[in-house]
Order: C-alpha cells, then structure tokens, then sequence
C-alpha cells in the first residue's frame, strides 16, 4: 500500500514592514481537480487575514530564513502598502 501523506512542513514568517505587522504562512501545493476546475498549485507563500489569505509567491523548498523574509519584504513594497492602507 502507497501512502499518500507528505512530509510537508508549514512554516511561519512574521515581518514588521512600516510600522505594522504582517503574518505570512506557507502551504503545500495540490494536483489539479478537474471536476472543481482547479490547476495544480506549487507549495505557496500567504499573506494571512482575517478569515482570509492572499497568495504571495512560490515556496522555494529549503530556501534560507533570511532569502524568504527579503522576498516577502520586497513583495510587501511591490504592493504599495503605506502606513494605514490595506
């Protein structure tokens, strides 16, 4: 018998990005679902929300803690994202 489960790990990143704060969580990727006409999604990067989260980037496997927080940072800036604005 095959198992199906993956040993994949969440992970978590907090960034403080002009004056607030912004949580961000990875996920694993899924195979497309043809009946729900969904496309295969790689493991992702999210910005979290209330009761909500926002695809960010691709998660790079292994990438180091410091590369990810830039990349999330420069993403953050990309947005626009001032003081008080969402």
């Amino acid at each position: 018998m095959t198992s199906l489960v993956t040993s994949y790990k969440v992970e978590q990143c907090r960034i403080h990005y002009r004056g607030r704060d912004f949580h961000f969580v990875s996920y694993d990727g899924h195979p497309a679902n043809e009946r729900r006409a969904e496309l295969a999604a790689p493991p992702m990067w999210y910005l979290m929300g209330p009761g909500r989260r926002w695809p960010v980037m691709p998660q790079v496997l292994g990438q180091p803690a410091a590369d990810v927080e830039k990349a999330l940072v420069a993403w953050l800036r990309e947005q626009g994202l001032e003081d008080g604005e969402r």
